[in-house]
């Protein structure tokens, strides 16, 4: 039945099928490459947003991002000349951008259901984030579904034994699975051991999903380990377990990938919500040319 579902989802439709979206890297270009996305001139030095989402609902309130806004969101990064990156190729300083372009990390936390729902019929919920980006990115192919996501075993993504189909098929379209620990337990206020269990099991857990180990970690509630060192790394029954790049809840944008002195295990995110250090106003910030993003050249 499972299997029935998802097939049906990404079969080709006369009209197009919620999950049925263009692949990144498929675009084709002229000889004389891509147009410049934006006139701003490559800026190396420029900070990236990396973008903390939960939950996607019809009006807009604590930790839930309402559809609509949503959509504008997407609306407005790609009319600011913004094109999505997944964490890890932010960690890399490797995005596969036009000229002209900015980078924006989008991601998502805890594996809420309405991220990434799916219907009787087997098509995404149109008023989910995935839904709802799949619309937009039919409009805009040079705005994939492009994300990092970072999951919980016990998340509503299980629901129906669909966590790992779903997985395949984010990855299949380009984004990353990392993980968020094992039972979103604050890390500082647990022992050592039980820090290094949550770390190094929500690990284990994205390669179950996905074949591969999860390079990045967000942590529950933006709460740092009283032991930081366990950041960069510990041994838990007997392997070596350390993650490239570790994320907290706010409040800014990410420095310049090419920045030696950026600091990979305490990277910042930007609210996507409204008010102060939001999504809003850090690009009201962009606009007004008082935060300059990072410019491919």
């Amino acid at each position: 039945m499972i299997g029935s579902l998802l097939a049906l989802a990404l079969a080709p439709q006369a009209r197009p099928a919620p999950l049925d979206v263009p692949r990144p890297g498929l675009a084709v270009h002229s000889s004389v490459g891509p147009p410049p996305v934006t006139a701003r001139p490559p800026n190396p030095k420029g900070r990236v947003p990396i973008l903390m989402y939960h939950r996607i609902g019809p009006k807009e309130k604590y930790m839930v991002r309402s559809a609509k806004n949503f959509r504008r969101d997407l609306e407005r990064l790609h009319r600011l000349g913004f094109r999505p990156v997944t964490l890890a190729e932010y960690v890399d300083g490797e995005f596969d951008l036009p000229p002209g372009a900015s980078p924006v990390v989008i991601t998502f936390d805890d594996s809420d259901v309405t991220q990434f729902r799916l219907r009787k019929d087997g098509t995404a919920d149109p008023a989910s984030a995935v839904g709802i980006w799949r619309d937009f990115a039919a409009e805009n192919p040079d705005f994939p579904i492009k994300a990092t996501w970072f999951v919980l075993p016990n998340g509503p993504w299980q629901q129906r034994g669909l966590g790992r189909k779903k997985a395949r098929v984010l990855v299949d379209w380009g984004s990353e699975i990392a993980a968020h620990t094992m039972t979103h337990r604050p890390l500082n206020a647990i022992p050592d051991q039980d820090v290094k269990r949550e770390m190094a099991e929500s690990m284990r857990y994205v390669k179950r999903l996905t074949g591969r180990a999860a390079r990045t970690l967000a942590l529950p509630y933006g709460n740092v380990p009283k032991n930081r060192r366990l950041l960069h790394g510990f041994t838990y029954q007997g392997e070596r377990y350390a993650y490239e790049a570790v994320v907290v809840a706010g409040s800014a944008p990410a420095p310049s990938p090419l920045n030696p002195d950026r600091n990979l295990k305490l990277l910042p995110r930007v609210w996507a919500y409204e008010g102060v250090y939001g999504i809003g106003w850090w690009l009201d910030r962009v606009e007004r040319g008082q935060t300059k993003p990072f410019v491919t050249d």
